[in-house]
């Protein structure tokens, strides 16, 4: 059993994957482009069905015109928070095959996987990659103008770490690690064993 970041883990997987955490203290400082180039360099290289890569990410710095439009459109629950990260990415994922035009029925899969390479990418750079569910996807779309051919997936939050005793007191106790299902609840050799 290993122990990373005061988290337990039944087997020894690389730590990175233990130390990445969806944090929402934030210090509100910038990223420089280096990192935050990085860290979408990073998600590029997913793997994609067909080699597809549907994933598209609309980048908006704090401070910058289109900061407003996107964060009136967050709820107020995860405004409070999201104020102080540097930067808000739009997750896309293209619907079709750009070869074919025939639905892609792997591109929300795939785009979680580039997202994924986006948060380890983060981890390793001691940063902060939060993905947030919470905001008004249709809003969104018309706001941005995006095409139906595109689904909006999340967005995600990057940032510094900062002080966690600036946040709510309720959001403040979500700061610890958290814990993960035993592995034997999740897994099942040869066949379907699941609640």
């Amino acid at each position: 059993m290993g122990e990373s970041n005061f988290r337990q883990t039944e087997y020894s997987p690389n730590k990175m994957f233990i130390e990445r955490r969806s944090s929402r203290a934030l210090s509100g400082e910038p990223l420089n482009d280096e990192e935050l180039f990085s860290i979408l360099e990073a998600a590029k290289w997913a793997p994609s069905s067909y080699n597809a890569q549907p994933w598209r990410f609309i980048y908006i710095k704090n401070g910058s015109p289109a900061w407003d439009k996107l964060f009136s459109l967050v709820m107020d629950l995860n405004q409070i928070w999201m104020k102080r990260a540097a930067v808000m990415v739009l997750v896309l994922s293209r619907q079709n095959l750009k070869l074919d035009g025939q639905p892609n029925d792997m591109a929300s899969f795939d785009t979680g996987a580039a997202c994924e390479n986006m948060a380890l990418e983060a981890t390793q750079r001691g940063l902060i990659a939060h993905p947030v569910g919470g905001f008004y996807k249709d809003r969104v779309k018309e706001a941005f103008q995006i095409s139906d051919d595109y689904k909006v997936e999340v967005i995600i939050a990057l940032g510094r770490p900062g002080d966690a005793t600036l946040l709510p007191e309720g959001m403040q106790a979500k700061e610890s690690p958290t814990d993960r299902l035993p592995l034997s609840s999740l897994i099942s050799e040869d066949e379907f064993k699941f609640n």
